[in-house]
């Protein structure tokens, strides 16, 4: 069993699962805002980098780190709402090119923000968790402290959201205003006020992964640090279908698997080329992705 955990498949895999997450989570935040409001928010890494300098620079201050962590999520649902309330909402009913040249600026005027702020030099997080990784007699897991750490808050974010859509009733009038906004209105529900809260959960999702991110050994934190999980959480997304929530979740933390694979087995300078050459193949044979069905519709 030792010789089994310690191998270099096995390895892979665990070190692919925390990357994994991380895809999964930004893939999260981008489906709920699909599903909510039809805008491809572009500027949803550099939002959970802003959210994340929010809650983690007061570590410069001696602030506990579970603190900052806990800060961090309401930092990035405030930007959340505020860009749905006043950048997004003139746009519905706009061209679809209008949101999405809007989340673009977005993305390059927060990390020019950040930056200026608080300087564009990594800035290390420090975790009270050990970066060594466990070791069974002479042989090494790839896997630490901090790395289950990082895949438990992950797990239980996602299953936290998935609570509360599926059996509460602020998710069924959430669930409602993204299908059927009009009858949503006729029923008592205000669409717009679900509209706001879905980019503010989303946001929040996308905060914690960025401070899962920012967290580990090399990354730290950096204004443009949540663009590469953006990339890859974009492709779980749209692999997994933006229709999809568990879809961009299974998308993320399979990418993420394969990522390292690729990493270990071939050459890291393939890494995007390979999740490209996925998405392509993916979209080619299911245009809707793997786990969203496609509804046909009578006239």
């Amino acid at each position: 069993m030792d010789a089994f955990l310690t191998s270099r498949n096995v390895s892979d895999i665990l070190h692919g699962l925390v990357n994994g997450v991380v895809f999964g989570l930004v893939g999260l935040g981008l489906v709920l805002i699909w599903r909510a409001t039809r805008v491809l928010n572009f500027a949803l890494g550099a939002m959970a980098t802003g959210g994340a300098y929010l809650g983690l620079g007061l570590l410069s201050y001696q602030v506990p780190f579970w603190w900052c962590f806990l800060l961090a999520i309401p930092a990035g649902m405030l930007l959340g709402g505020l860009t749905e309330r006043f950048l997004v909402r003139p746009l519905y009913g706009k061209p679809e090119i209008n949101p999405i040249v809007a989340m673009v600026g977005l993305l390059i005027l927060i990390e020019a923000v950040v930056g200026s702020i608080w300087g564009t030099r990594q800035r290390s997080v420090l975790p009270p968790f050990s970066y060594v990784d466990f070791h069974l007699g002479a042989n090494v897991v790839q896997l630490s402290p901090l790395a289950v750490f990082q895949v438990t808050a992950a797990v239980v974010l996602a299953l936290a959201i998935g609570a509360l859509f599926r059996f509460t009733n602020l998710g069924l009038q959430l669930r409602a205003s993204a299908v059927a906004p009009e009858v949503s209105r006729l029923l008592g529900v205000r669409v717009s006020r679900m509209l706001t809260l879905g980019w503010m959960l989303a946001c929040g999702v996308a905060a914690v992964a960025a401070v899962i991110v920012s967290s580990g050994f090399i990354s730290g934190l950096t204004p443009s640090g949540m663009e590469g999980p953006f990339a890859a959480g974009f492709i779980a997304a749209a692999v997994g279908g933006l229709e999809s929530p568990t879809g961009a979740l299974v998308g993320g933390v399979s990418l993420g698997i394969l990522e390292s694979f690729v990493t270990d087995y071939w050459n890291p300078n393939l890494v995007l080329p390979v999740s490209l050459l996925v998405l392509v193949v993916v979209l080619m044979v299911r245009p809707h992705g793997l786990f969203t069905r496609q509804v046909v519709r009578r006239v």
